[in-house]
């Protein structure tokens, strides 16, 4: 996907940053060592090929003069601790980070090298018709099954996970929704809805948030897309840049209960081992689902985006989930 959020570098440059991290000896010859993936959103990513013909993978935080939405400031560090708990806390497969610079002084942003995981993309090999409807089905109860080991790490606070955290779980999804609101009015992105609404909305059934007491560690970004499957399983678990603790209902695995346009999700509940939502649960679900709503709108602005496809997309899914709360246009 493109973005102008992309921090491409030329190749003199990957190769001091390939020095730093690996040393002289694994700087690669020749000018074919660097491919980039380019189904991400927000990040540019490398897969790497070294000296010695070992494969790793290279992400690059975006240019430190591009602006970002608030929730995307220092993100790559929130993945780098992400990553660091699931490690440490969890038997979740996720790469191995080999080197990580976030001095500033080879380029205008974090990077950091990981081990290059060779599998197919669990999404995309799905969407392709490359694997059987069995594997698609087991593959789906695997990732309910380790999002569910996700969610049992306990965090210290609400929101971020370097913090600053917040002491309830309603006062820290209020400050995300806010500031995507903030972000959006900033460069007076049209919703679709005045902000006030969505405002509204939120205090509305904001007493839904009260229920979770206990911050979990909560991937947010666990999409399908994001998984790695060889010979039918689930082998890494990638992109958790956008973790937060707060509430397991807010899995990207369970988005479809309000927006059908992202999937069935029975495979991905019965593999976590969750049954049918109670009606708070429901209520908290529509609201994290509203906010990823305003979150694909706003943010094509941010990306630079000149088709619309993104953001008539996010304008439907939005329009839908403010007609289930009870909502209809005033213009």
């Amino acid at each position: 996907m493109e973005s102008i959020t992309k921090n491409r570098q030329p190749l003199k440059t990957l190769r001091a940053m390939i020095e730093r991290a690996y040393g002289a000896a694994q700087v690669p010859d020749g000018d074919d060592f660097a491919e980039e993936i380019t189904h991400g959103w927000f990040n540019v990513i490398y897969r790497i090929r070294l000296r010695d013909g070992r494969r790793v993978v290279l992400k690059i935080a975006p240019p430190a003069r591009v602006p970002v939405l608030t929730r995307e400031q220092g993100m790559m560090r929130n993945e780098l601790a992400a990553m660091a708990l699931v490690r440490d806390r969890t038997k979740v497969p996720v790469p191995q980070v080999d080197h990580a610079d976030l001095s500033r002084e080879l380029i205008d942003a974090d990077y950091f090298f990981m081990e290059y995981v060779d599998a197919d993309n669990f999404g995309l090999a799905a969407a392709d018709g490359r694997l059987t409807d069995e594997v698609v089905t087991a593959g789906g109860r695997q990732l309910g099954a380790l999002n569910r080991e996700l969610n049992a790490i306990v965090g210290p606070h609400f929101g971020p996970l370097e913090g600053p955290g917040s002491a309830t779980w309603r006062d820290a999804f209020t400050t995300m929704v806010e500031d995507t609101l903030a972000d959006g009015a900033h460069v007076q992105v049209d919703i679709g809805w005045e902000y006030d609404e969505i405002r509204a909305v939120l205090a509305e059934n904001a007493s839904a948030l009260d229920a979770v007491t206990e911050p979990r560690f909560v991937e947010v970004d666990l999409w399908t897309k994001n998984s790695m499957i060889r010979d039918g399983q689930i082998v890494s678990i990638l992109d958790h840049e956008r973790a937060v603790y707060g509430d397991p209902i807010m899995e990207a695995g369970l988005t479809g209960i309000d927006l059908p346009v992202f999937g069935d999700p029975t495979d991905f509940m019965q593999g976590y081992g969750l049954g049918e939502l109670s009606e708070a649960q429901r209520v908290r679900r529509r609201l994290y689902s509203l906010y990823l709503a305003v979150i694909m709108i706003v943010e094509t602005k941010y990306r630079g985006h000149t088709d619309t496809t993104t953001y008539d997309f996010g304008r439907e899914q939005l329009d839908l989930l403010m007609a289930r709360f009870g909502r209809t246009p005033t213009r």
